[in-house]
C-alpha cells in the first residue's frame, strides 16, 4: 500500500491517478496521519466497493462499542440491568 501527501496529491495528481490502478490502494497523509483512503472504481464494481466499506466501517463502529462497554465495566451487567439501560434510554 502507498502512503502519499496531501501536498503531493494537489501537485501531482495525474501521476496519482496513473499509479492507483497498479497499485489499488493509497493512503493520503496530511502531517504524516493516515485521512483518506483512495481506491480505484468503476461502474462494474461501484455498488460492491461501496458495500464492503460500509460493511467495514459498522464492524469497526461495532468493535469501538464494545470496547467502551467494556472500559466502562459494562461487562459485569445482568440481563436484568441491560434491559433497564434500553428502557431508560428509549424513554429519553
Amino acid at each position: 500500500m502507498k502512503f502519499i501527501t496531501v501536498r503531493d496529491f494537489r501537485t501531482s495528481p495525474a501521476l496519482i491517478w496513473k499509479q492507483l490502478p497498479e497499485e489499488q490502494e493509497m493512503v493520503i497523509t496530511n502531517n504524516g496521519k493516515p485521512i483518506a483512503l483512495l481506491t480505484p472504481l468503476s461502474d462494474a464494481n461501484i455498488e460492491a466497493t461501496l458495500k464492503s466499506v460500509r460493511k467495514a466501517r459498522a464492524l469497526n463502529a461495532v468493535e469501538r462499542m464494545q470496547e467502551l462497554s467494556m472500559r466502562n465495566g459494562n461487562l459485569l451487567l445482568s440481563d436484568d440491568e441491560i434491559q433497564n439501560e434500553i428502557s431508560e434510554s428509549r424513554r429519553g
